[in-house]
């Protein structure tokens, strides 16, 4: 099988255009083409007047070793890889060793428990929130009462925070093992459809998300894993190892209990704040770690559809259209869009009582009327929350604390019309685009609940995005605030073998531990703190038990 990349076509070819394109770009016959699958689709827009698909293709031909010797130094004609999945080690049959423990249920400790349930390993899923179902019900209080539930929302519970987003399914690390496509496949096990396998920017929606993780969580506890809700880890009881080394022994839980653990997967979220102060008592390595603050920004999303693809705006293949920019400001802070959801709204994500955060989500249509994303400065630990590792978290909860002042003391949310903001003006209204924020938006000024810095860095941005994007910049645009859980604002260090730095048996692992940043890296990095523990465990259980007890 051969795998062509880069073949582009027009945006409405036909499946026949499409087989001739392959057999010309091989230089084969049409009938030495014996068959072709879509590995990718995406497109390119750059020249709006002529949008081109553009395809990965996996082709089966009659005489593929001359073909690929005709292409020797073709880049775009390689042999297809294999990005099958294969566990590189499993419990014996009937595994009745130590159970490792994952806590957080969001996307990386999802894979990782998955993974290690496939292995055999049974392990047991601590999550301080509510299932998705009840989680959900919590999650709509806040945005249609103003109810927050501060252990039931949209950082905490079943699927963690992506779950109410746009649920982007792409990333940009690096993935040789194509562990990534070992998460898409397991995601359309459970429900997910079967184009996120093909689609170059796949993303599935908040409601789709929510069946896929219960179908996630079956499959798990058929495989022998346990799930326990509404619980919290309060401590960790950490000792010695026989080299005098600090070595996990147990946690402490909400219920009461300590759970004896010698290897635990730390997959907590990005928002799991008293945790991270938990770990830094019990003297787990921490560091502070950059990451970015600002705004929710909202277009109208027909206007996004027609500075993207101009005349295409609209194309059912196409569907709505994203946008990124890049900023570096005059002084040397950069600004950029973060989270795009388009055809979505902005939601309340406040985790916390007295605090105003914003975030984006969409269905999987993306047919709400709105585009949003953040609009969002980069944050410096040395330059800007200088005090210790939690520094970023008291950083971050100030902004809130005077957002949700600017917005009534409600979780209503503070906005301002873009006009007024780059005037320096409150609003006292909204013009011709609705906010689409619940429980609602307060027209006010945002440099109330937000640095001096980042405010001057959007005003300097905001022109040049509208250069960049006609119409971006528009006086009725929505600014809503604010955006403060672009990522953790911690890193919990760990080595090469996956482990806290300072404490064996701690897996640091996904957003919250500062080595992820959205869904499909976070699970990729569950999948590989999770082969990396069983590998351990699996290994030191081996050398325990009596040499004629081996298998």
């Amino acid at each position: 099988m051969l795998r062509l990349t880069e073949l582009k076509l027009p945006l409405d070819h036909t499946t026949a255009e499409l087989e001739a394109a392959i057999a010309e770009r091989l230089e084969i016959e049409p009938a030495a083409l014996l068959r072709y699958s879509v590995a990718k689709r995406g497109n390119d827009a750059r020249r709006k007047s002529a949008i081109k698909l553009v395809y990965a293709i996996d082709a089966s031909v009659t005489d593929e070793a001359a073909v690929l010797a005709r292409h020797a130094g073709d880049v775009h004609v390689r042999p297809t890889p294999d990005t099958g999945y294969r566990f590189p080690i499993m419990a014996p049959e009937g595994w009745q060793g130590p159970r490792p423990v994952v806590i957080g249920a969001g996307p990386c400790g999802l894979l990782a428990a998955l993974i290690l349930a496939q292995m055999g390993l049974k392990p047991i899923i601590i999550e301080r929130g509510k299932a998705v179902r009840a989680r959900t019900k919590d999650t709509w209080g806040l945005w249609r009462r103003s109810e927050l539930t501060p252990e039931s929302n949209v950082q905490f519970g079943e699927g963690g925070a992506g779950t109410f987003s746009d649920g982007k399914l792409y990333s940009r690390i690096k993935d040789p093992r194509h562990l990534g496509r070992k998460v898409l496949t397991e995601f359309v096990k459970a429900g997910a459809p079967p184009e996120i396998l093909t689609e170059a920017h796949p993303h599935v929606g908040t409601f789709r998300l929510v069946t896929m993780v219960m179908s996630i969580r079956e499959t798990i506890e058929a495989l022998g894993g346990e799930y326990r809700f509404e619980t919290r880890v309060e401590d960790f009881v950490i000792g010695k190892d026989e080299r005098g080394e600090r070595q996990l022994e147990g946690l402490v839980l909400s219920t009461g209990e300590v759970l004896a653990a010698r290897r635990v997967i730390m997959a907590v979220g990005h928002s799991a704040r008293d945790t991270f102060a938990v770990l830094h008592s019990a003297g787990v390595h921490i560091e502070a770690k950059p990451f970015a603050v600002g705004v929710r920004i909202e277009h109208p999303q027909r206007l996004v559809d027609v500075a993207r693809y101009g005349p295409g705006a609209g194309h059912p293949i196409l569907g709505p259209a994203a946008y990124s920019l890049a900023h570096q400001t005059s002084l040397g802070r950069s600004v950029y869009s973060f989270c795009m959801c388009p055809g979505g709204r902005v939601v309340a994500a406040a985790s916390e009582p007295g605090r105003v955060v914003t975030n984006g989500m969409s269905q999987y249509s993306r047919a709400e009327f709105n585009a949003n994303s953040g609009l969002v400065v980069d944050i410096d630990p040395a330059r800007d929350y200088p005090g210790g590792p939690l520094a970023g978290v008291a950083f971050q909860r100030k902004w809130e604390e005077l957002a949700y002042v600017a917005g009534g003391s409600n979780y209503r949310a503070p906005g301002q019309k873009l006009g007024d903001f780059l005037a320096g003006r409150a609003s006292t209204s909204f013009g011709s685009i609705t906010p689409s924020y619940q429980p609602g938006v307060t027209p006010t000024d945002l440099a109330q609940c937000l640095p001096d810095f980042a405010i001057a860095a959007m005003r300097e941005a905001l022109p040049v995005f509208g250069r960049q994007m006609p119409g971006y910049d528009h006086p009725d645009v929505v600014l809503t605030g604010v955006e403060t859980r672009t990522s953790s604002p911690v890193r919990i260090t760990r080595g090469a073998d996956f482990q806290s730095l300072n404490t064996q048996g701690l897996y640091p692992a996904g957003e919250g531990a500062g080595y992820a940043g959205g869904i499909l890296s976070a699970a990729v990095d569950g999948i590989r703190v999770a082969e990396a523990l069983a590998m351990d465990l699996l290994d030191q259980s081996s050398k325990l038990q009596p040499a004629n007890s081996r298998a």
